[in-house]
């Protein structure tokens, strides 16, 4: 159920009968058809234990089941939107950024202190983002929300990438991250750039960065 670009702020889906979608509730800007929007508890294929798992993590942005035959135009509080698509792997992102995904996607919640250790425990302080990041696996389209608009970095085994934790969005592939810092005499007095940490991403796949520091 793939999505077309509007513009930068909106995009429209197709809802096919027999497959569902979901979106983040508030999302729905219009829609044509005979299409239905329910309260999803479970936001997916996670079932009760994705559900406890979620609020655990404090992954918990209220979701809506799209069903029906339609189309249906979304967006969310005039954020950019970036559309990704899966052909099998696992894309981790912040719940608070999903807009809407194809109902096909499984859903899970993944400890980032897994990435990294304490390391990437820490990224989570940092980041303001938390210990834990949403993944939604297999073949679909998400469609995500950023500041001021989203580039694509991809990242090879012999080219890591490096991104200010703050204008990280989302990643995909058999990707590792770790937090690092570049910490210096001017950071200990204050006279810094602020840019203390980075958030380092290697192994393959791609990193999507947004063109600001600010969260949603």
């Amino acid at each position: 159920m793939p999505f077309r670009e509007i513009n930068s702020k909106m995009v429209e889906a197709q809802v096919i009968p027999g497959q569902r979608m979901f979106s983040q509730r508030g999302a729905m800007l219009a829609y044509r058809g005979d299409v239905s929007f329910t309260p999803s508890l479970t936001g997916g294929q996670g079932g009760v234990m994705g559900m406890i798992g979620r609020r655990v993590a404090n992954e918990q942005t209220p979701l809506m089941s799209v069903e029906g035959s339609g189309t249906v135009m979304f967006g969310h509080g005039g954020h950019h939107i970036q559309v990704i698509n899966l052909t099998g792997e696992t894309l981790y992102v912040e719940a608070d950024r999903l807009l809407a995904f194809d109902g096909t996607l499984q859903q899970g919640t993944m400890f980032m202190g897994s990435q990294g250790g304490v390391m990437g425990m820490v990224r989570g302080q940092v980041t303001g983002q938390g210990l834990f990041t949403t993944t939604l696996k297999g073949h679909g389209s998400v469609a995500v929300m950023a500041h001021g608009g989203v580039i694509e970095l991809p990242i090879t085994p012999n080219r890591p990438v490096h991104v200010d934790p703050q204008a990280y969005v989302a990643h995909h592939g058999d990707v590792r991250n770790k937090l690092s810092t570049a910490l210096g005499w001017r950071d200990m007095v204050g006279r810094g750039s602020g840019e203390a940490f980075q958030l380092e991403l290697s192994g393959q796949g791609a990193v999507y960065v947004q063109a600001s520091e600010e969260k949603l």
